[in-house]
């Protein structure tokens, strides 16, 4: 089990540049990896993104790479704009009958008109950006590896809490049937005082009254079902990578069951454990939303 929760730091020079690179993740539903990136560097976006996707499932990834040149940089005239100004300037000299000539001070303040020249980045410097993700993302593994234990502990203290709950419900609802019996039973009896009737209580339609009633409240199938989903939870909790979206539906699971648990009785010891199960589970689907 991983964290989303994690930074990764690494630097590489070479001779003609330095570059370092930070990774910050946080959780996300998905992979969403924002880059700042220099605009020299935008087109290697897709290679950037496919070492990310390699290694990383799930989180939002910001991408911060810092590049300097330790070489001279080469700048290229933006030419289209140049004579696109150019021509604009004649045009206003023939509309207009001015006089002078265009300021190569004017042409050179204009925005963008000299830009660093691109060029494709070669072998040598893709590997080098391969070697700098590569560490940058050692270290960020490490550090959601190392919270994605302190989550499971956590997660498995949890669901310890659950089923140590679940033998005083299972004790419980073996007498609901009885209670049942004993709360219909008075409760006939009060109704039948209250209007002076010598009416006796047939004890064969009592006892149906009780087992149809009984059978709705009957939570066996809930119990048992709670029991899986508790090992289920175990079982994927033990896996290292790619378990946060199995476990963040297993906890709905378990909710919906200690729902159901609470509703079908008004059994106190019933209801007060049922509440705190679902009690542990809502820490428990706080925690998941960060786990990869």
């Amino acid at each position: 089990m991983r964290s989303m929760t994690g930074f990764g730091r690494a630097s590489a020079s070479e001779d003609n540049f330095s570059m370092t690179v930070e990774l910050k993740t946080v959780n996300n539903r998905f992979l969403d990896v924002n880059l700042r990136l220099p605009g020299e560097l935008q087109l290697l976006e897709p290679v950037i993104k496919k070492l990310i996707g390699n290694r990383l499932a799930r989180g939002r990834v910001d991408v911060n790479l810092q590049y300097d040149r330790t070489s001279e940089v080469l700048f290229e005239l933006n030419r289209p704009l140049i004579k696109g100004f150019l021509a604009a300037m004649k045009q206003m000299q023939d509309e207009f009958d001015l006089k002078g000539e265009p300021d190569i001070n004017v042409i050179a303040r204009l925005p963008n008109v000299v830009e660093t020249k691109k060029e494709e980045p070669g072998r040598e410097f893709l590997a080098t950006i391969e070697k700098v993700f590569a560490t940058a993302l050692d270290a960020l593994e490490e550090m959601r590896t190392t919270e994605g234990e302190m989550l499971r502990v956590e997660l498995l203290s949890r669901i310890d809490e659950i089923e140590n709950r679940i033998p005083a419900i299972e004790a419980e609802a073996a007498n609901v049937a009885e209670e049942y019996r004993l709360r219909l039973n008075k409760r006939v009896g009060e109704m039948l005082a209250r209007t002076d009737s010598a009416l006796e209580i047939d004890p064969s339609r009592l006892a149906q009254e009780v087992a149809f009633l009984a059978d709705r409240a009957d939570i066996a199938e809930e119990i048992a079902r709670l029991t899986n989903h508790i090992e289920h939870f175990r079982w994927i909790a033990a896996e290292d990578r790619d378990v946060g979206k199995r476990l963040d539906f297993l906890t709905q699971e378990l909710n919906r069951e200690a729902n159901t648990i609470a509703s079908k009785t008004n059994n106190m010891v019933v209801k007060e454990n049922a509440l705190a199960i679902k009690s542990e589970i809502e820490k428990i689907r706080e925690q998941v939303q960060n786990v990869e």
